[in-house]
Order: C-alpha cells, then structure tokens, then sequence
C-alpha cells in the first residue's frame, strides 16, 4: 500500500473560531490565506478543483466544477498554535495541552549566557524579527564581528543566521544542535532553526537550500505506529526536522518547491509499502512571512500544474497494489494580512484514489484525523486522538 500526503504549507483556508485570540491586535479573525490570494492574483487552480477544492466551505474564487474526483473538506486545530510542529505534531496524533513557549521580549540572559559560553562568540539582535529584515538590518555588523545573528518570531523559535564565508556551516550546525540542549524545560522552544545566507549587503539572501531544523522530539506519533509494523515511512523536505527525525525509513532532502515535486514524484513512483510523507515549504517560508501574494499564486499554479503528474504515481490496482494521496496545510499565512507571522486557519483537506467520485468529508474535529486515517490504511496500532476517514476513501 502506497500512502501519499503532501503538505502544502501554510495554505489556510480560513479563519478558525478563535482566530481573534491569536497573533497581534486585532488577531487573525478574517485571515484567509486562499481567498485572499485569489483575490489579489486571479488565478487559476484547475487541478485543485476538480479535486473538489471550490466545494469546501468559505473556498471561494475556485469554480465548483460539478464533476468531482476526489475528497474534501476542512479541518479544525485543536492544538493551540499556529506554527509548523503544532501542525505536524497534530497530523499525527499529538494534541498538545498548551502551545510551545514563545519569546515576545527575546531571550531572557540566562539562555543567551549559556549559548555566549558555548559558541564564544557574542550575539546580535535577540528580538522577534523577519529574517529578512535581520540579514538587512544586522548582516553588515556580524561580517565584522562574527557574532551570529540570534532572532525568534511570533513562533516558538530560536533562529540563528550566520554568513557562509564567516561561520562554515558544520560549526553553525554544531551551534544549533548546542542551543537544541540548552532550550529544553522551561525554555524549551519547538525549533532551533539554522539560517545560513550568503552574498553582499543589502543584498544578502538566505541558503535556503542549508536551512536544517532542530526541533524538539515529540511523544509517540502514528509514524512510530507505522515503524512498529514494519512499514515504510518516507520524509520528503522538511518532514524528518519537525519530527526530530523519528520514525522515519528513509529521507530526502529539498532545496525548494520545485525540487519537492520532483523528488515526491519519483519516489512515488518507485516501490514502497507505507507512508510517503511531504512537505512544500515555500508557499510559506518564501511567499506568506514576505507578504508576497503574486509570489504565492504563483507557486500555487505551479502545484496546480504538476498535480496530474502527482496524481498519476498513485496506484489503483487490488489489495496489494493499492494507494492514495492527501492534500492538506497545517496552518494559514495569508500573504495579504498585517505583519508577517502565520495566521491562524482551517487546514485544507484532500484526497484522491484512481477511480473515486466526489466524497465530502465534511469538517473534520482535528488535524488528527489525518495520522488516524493512515494507521488505519496501512494496518497500525493506533489508539490516540483522531477518527478515521479510510473507509470514505475506498
């Protein structure tokens, strides 16, 4: 059994009941990542919607094609976040209680003492800052200094940026596995995020492509679940680092959308039996947090545009050559909302199977459903949070 799920990440599809609670006065209420890139771009997403993307509610400027293939709905997070690990984690079955600490006021003397001590280096910034902003606004300083670049976010993040030619990327490694250790307990955050860049002021830009993330290692998930009964479980992209690398067969690597469509495809196409497992990481990290609508639709179409190719590598034979594929988002970044942070939405749910009509699985009481639904495809153990959709994909 081939079971395939692409993250298309950060593509919210509205505002969720306590949107208003979260980010900076007035908060997310009225957030809604899909529409307004729609709005702002007028673009088209054929594929998606004969998917039956233009049926979920509150999706509107997609054409509700009459002729469906596929499965859709929405999804509520019960976790009380909105970043990339609460989202994950909830995929597969880890509901957290409380949302991961944040650092609104930077990081308080005891956590950067021990960082200074263990890099003997100084520091610059330590505040909530874009990433772009930091390399404009501090780059200059740290080619002089040395001083890696220390910022967070609205998220729960320990960010570091240091140059290329001034910090060799294994020590800017080491120095974020070190910060791993140091941010654990009352000051534990969900990700240590290295941010390698490189080039000349003001235009510096970032080394995506060296990006790696740290993060903290969860509770037991549907992918140890999967482990457990011998299954494969392929990362593609950024998967691996948000689940601290556990439970995982097999990873691969991703320098940006394009290069994740092409990998997920081949993989696709060769033989597993498990969980093909991805994510596509620039409708967020490259297009939302930069506000960048036209960027965003851009990136769309071009997922739009290689869905058949995607959809074409599941397979629709009998028991034991079998699959299916999800479509799904953990989180909203509306590139037209204020500020530059994620916003707080309904995570957009798909699926697909050769041969299926239109199922609409309706809005569904938890991103869990999703890390449900697979151990119940794939034969797993699993008793945590979450109800089953498999048997509406058959």
């Amino acid at each position: 059994m081939k079971f395939s799920i692409i993250v298309l990440d950060s593509v919210g599809v509205g505002e969720l009941p306590d949107a208003a609670k979260f980010g900076a006065p007035p908060g997310d209420g009225g957030a809604h990542t899909l529409n307004h890139t729609l709005e702002r771009t007028g673009i088209r997403l054929p594929n998606l919607a004969r998917l039956g993307l233009g049926h979920i509610p509150t999706v509107q400027g997609i054409q509700a094609v009459p002729e469906v293939h596929g499965a859709y709905g929405r999804m509520l997070e019960v976790s009380p976040g909105k970043d990339t690990s609460t989202g994950h984690w909830e995929f597969m079955g880890v509901q957290l209680r409380h949302p991961f600490q944040v650092f609104p006021d930077g990081f308080p003397p005891e956590i950067m003492d021990a960082f200074t001590r263990t890099t003997g280096t100084g520091y610059l910034c330590n505040r909530p800052y874009s990433g772009t902003d930091a390399l404009r606004d501090y780059g200059p300083e740290h080619l002089k200094t040395g001083d890696p670049i220390v910022y967070t976010s609205a998220d729960s993040v320990f960010q570091i940026a240091a140059h290329l030619d001034v910090v060799p990327i294994e020590q800017l490694y080491d120095w974020c596995m070190a910060a791993r250790e140091i941010l654990q307990g009352q000051h534990a955050v969900a990700r240590v995020i290295a941010r390698p860049f490189r080039g000349t002021a003001p235009d510096f830009e970032r080394a995506g492509e060296l990006r790696r993330d740290y993060s903290l290692t969860p509770p037991p998930t549907v992918l140890d679940a999967l482990r457990d009964v011998g299954r494969d479980v392929i990362g593609i992209g950024k998967i691996p680092d948000i689940y601290a690398h556990r439970g995982f067969s097999e990873e691969i690597h991703t320098d940006d959308n394009a290069d994740g469509i092409a990998k997920t495809v081949a993989r696709m196409g060769q033989d597993f039996d498990g969980l093909l497992f991805c994510n596509l990481v620039d409708f967020d990290a490259k297009y939302g947090h930069r506000r960048d609508p036209a960027g965003y639709g851009a990136a769309l179409e071009a997922f739009d545009a290689a869905l058949p190719e995607i959809l074409a590598q599941v397979p629709g034979g009998q028991e034991g050559d079998e699959g299916a594929l999800l479509i799904i988002s953990d989180h909203g970044n509306d590139p037209t909302w204020h500020g530059s942070d994620h916003t707080r939405e309904y995570g957009l749910l798909l699926g697909w199977r050769p041969g299926m009509g239109a199922v609409n699985l309706g809005e569904r009481a938890t991103f869990s459903d999703v890390g449900a639904t697979v151990a119940h495809a794939l034969g797993a153990r699993w008793a945590g949070p979450g109800e089953s959709f498999w048997d509406r994909l058959r």
